[in-house]
């Protein structure tokens, strides 16, 4: 059965307010869900989502999950591959973008002066 996530028109956004650390994250990464039906357990649905990353702010750990993942980086930088301490890595700035298959290992992050991302998640549904 299909899954849709909400019809939503034009609309402001508040950048202040609606922002929690994703679980697992540091409080200095933050995302606001902007639209989302998506069902990890079930494998189905997908989220839009804005991350942003504090100055200072990364992750200790490599990523992997299994739903694609779209991600354009819309302002600030974002070092991608550092170590567990937020060291090294390779430097983009903004406008960067990447989209990432499922099961593909990804990160650590971290962003030196502050970065805003949107992410599109999705499962493909085709291959159920």
């Amino acid at each position: 059965m299909p899954m849709n996530k909400p019809h939503l028109e034009f609309h402001p956004l508040d950048m202040n307010e609606g922002f929690a650390p994703p679980r697992g994250y540091p409080d200095t990464i933050q995302q606001k869900i902007l639209a989302s039906d998506i069902d990890e357990t079930r494998k189905m649905g997908s989220r839009s989502r804005l991350l942003r990353f504090a100055a200072g702010a990364f992750t200790t750990e490599p990523f992997v999950h299994d739903h694609w993942e779209e991600v354009y980086l819309i302002s600030g930088d974002l070092s991608v591959g550092t170590d567990g301490e937020g060291k090294g890595g390779e430097k983009f700035h903004a406008p960067t973008y990447a989209c990432r298959p499922p099961g593909v290992v990804h990160g650590p992050f971290r962003s030196d002066g502050g970065c805003l991302l949107f992410e599109i998640h999705y499962y493909d549904e085709s291959k159920r």
